[in-house]
């Protein structure tokens, strides 16, 4: 594989979509309700591309994966239930991180958490936080394989209950 973690083009949201459709299914297969009632949607992933937020990771030119990656605060992780944050330092945000069906357990996730934690180190950013669904199985299991420590529960603004983690960067 010859990996690249490039800003998301345009050009590159039919395939972020097609990603995101794919991990859409999963969590519906694994019974998870994260990701349904049609989000994210292709409007949510052009929002992100025209903020400047969304990265893709290529291999060999072909998107395979994607992420979100917002500075400069989350309002629905103002408070946190039933534990507290790690840190009260600046820290950036995870969202929408999906790799393509045919990539998966090759370790994708953990070089996109390697290629955020960088962008963290060069704007002098000392954490990472990020909320998924209580029962996503493979996204827990990616987040305490990459250091992520549990910090309690946040919701959404549409109330649904998300468990919220944290890494602090050394």
């Amino acid at each position: 594989m010859e990996l690249e973690f490039l800003r998301a083009s345009a050009e590159d949201a039919q395939r972020i979509m097609k990603i995101i459709g794919q991990a859409q299914e999963y969590l519906r297969e694994q019974g998870v309700n994260q990701w349904q009632n049609n989000y994210p949607n292709s409007g949510t992933v052009m929002n992100d591309i025209q903020n400047e937020d969304c990265f893709v990771l290529r291999d060999n030119g072909r998107v395979v994966a994607t992420v979100t990656v917002v500075f400069g605060g989350e309002k629905t992780y103002a408070n946190i239930y039933d534990g507290n944050w790690s840190s009260s330092r600046e820290y950036a945000t995870i969202h929408r991180i999906a790799v393509d069906a045919g990539y998966k357990g090759r370790g994708l996730a953990s070089v996109i958490i390697g290629n955020i934690e960088a962008m963290c180190h060069s704007r002098g950013i000392e954490s990472i936080r990020v909320d998924t669904h209580r029962h996503n199985a493979s996204m827990k299991k990616m987040l305490i394989k990459n250091k992520f420590t549990y910090c309690g529960i946040i919701y959404l603004a549409d109330n649904s209950e998300r468990i919220a983690f944290e890494k602090i960067l050394t």
